[in-house]
């Protein structure tokens, strides 16, 4: 089911990353970031944080809208964690804790959690789940490690690395959705948008990423 009321989506993410993603998939977002405390989260459990934290983060946007009656408005909240070795890994804290980090990761795996909460400001109603990609780091020398830490990349993501940036070049490969580990499944969203009644096709914009004019096809 699709639907003829203008629709809206409002990320609650401050990260280029998602907003690249969902642009690049035909998708413009308005931005509005949450300015959530994520150490108000406790928990030992990545999928539980991960979920309550984009909860919060798309909570906190929807209470500062006010939906036109002539659209129809959505909110999406993401977070990202890594579950390596036991432990819940989110952005590092500064540049000597990504390097022990990945001097750690190097040759081995961890799962990278993804949590997202869309929120229908308009209905009042949400759908929300977790997608979960296994990693795998390439065994980097030292001198690549410092070189990647020195960049400023690793301390501004969850797990301290990238897959679209510089931090793709170490690593193996993965299993599951990459949009996971930017930080935002496309597959997860679409079926997301399906339990509100919605087609991913419905936030099509007319303009394609590469200038072209497409048809809306919601």
């Amino acid at each position: 089911m699709s639907t003829s009321v203008p629709l809206r989506l409002v990320l609650a993410s401050q990260s280029p990353a998602r907003r690249k993603l969902l642009q690049a998939a035909g998708i413009e977002p308005d931005v509005l970031v949450s300015g959530v405390d994520e150490s108000q989260v406790v928990t030992d459990r990545a999928e539980e944080l991960c979920l309550e934290l984009a909860r919060l983060k798309a909570e906190a946007v929807r209470g500062r809208l006010r939906p036109h009656p002539d659209e129809r408005t959505l909110v999406l909240g993401c977070d990202s964690v890594l579950a390596f070795d036991g432990e819940i890994l989110g952005k590092p804290a500064d540049a000597a804790d990504a390097t022990r980090r990945w001097q750690r990761m190097r040759g081995r795996s961890g799962v990278l959690h993804t949590g997202h909460c869309l929120l229908d400001a308009t209905h009042e109603s949400r759908a929300e789940a977790v997608a979960s990609t296994t990693v795998h780091f390439a065994d980097i020398s030292d001198a690549e490690i410092a070189a990647y830490v020195a960049t400023g990349e690793p301390l501004a993501v969850a797990g301290a690395f990238t897959i679209d940036g510089l931090g793709g070049a170490f690593l193996t490969g993965i299993e599951g959705d990459p949009g996971t580990v930017v930080g935002l499944s496309l597959p997860l969203l679409r079926g997301l948008l399906g339990e509100l009644g919605l087609n991913i096709t419905d936030l099509w914009t007319k303009v394609a990423p590469g200038g072209q004019d497409i048809e809306h096809l919601g």
